[in-house]
């Protein structure tokens, strides 16, 4: 029981979001820390587009897998749907779009804006994550 809690498919996707995050946060620093470093070329990590379209592939999946027979019958969902989504953050180097004369392609003001952004996202998916084992604990405490 308590497996099915931790392992459900909200939590696995809360995780990867923060380590995709994590991962975001270190490249975006790296790239600030190297923006007088002549012929450096920045890093981001891409994440969310995987999560959508493998979100939309399990959905699409599942209702194709399972009918209710009823419309009052709860919505069914297979062991393979709860399991975890096998998606996890890539980096890759931009190597277009130098504007400077040194070969450096690292925005300032960019990478600032950037970093605030994912400081943002990493916060809420935090939050959600809380408010979901806060809701756990309710249950358990009998709503106290």
């Amino acid at each position: 029981m308590l497996n099915s809690l931790l392992q459900s498919t909200q939590v696995s996707v809360l995780q990867k979001a923060l380590s995709a995050a994590s991962l975001r946060h270190k490249v975006i620093s790296n790239n600030i820390a190297n923006v007088n470093t002549p012929k450096f070329k920045r890093s981001e990590v891409s994440f969310e587009n995987q999560l959508a379209a493998a979100m939309d592939s399990k959905t699409t999946s599942a209702s194709s897998l399972l009918a209710r027979t009823h419309e009052r019958h709860l919505p069914l969902q297979s062991k393979s749907q709860t399991a975890g989504l096998n998606v996890e953050p890539t980096v890759s180097t931009i190597t277009e779009n130098s504007f400077r004369t040194d070969d450096n392609n690292v925005d300032i003001d960019s990478e600032m804006a950037g970093l605030a952004k994912n400081t943002l996202y990493y916060n809420a998916v935090a939050d959600q994550i809380n408010k979901y084992f806060s809701g756990i604990k309710s249950v358990i405490n009998g709503g106290k």
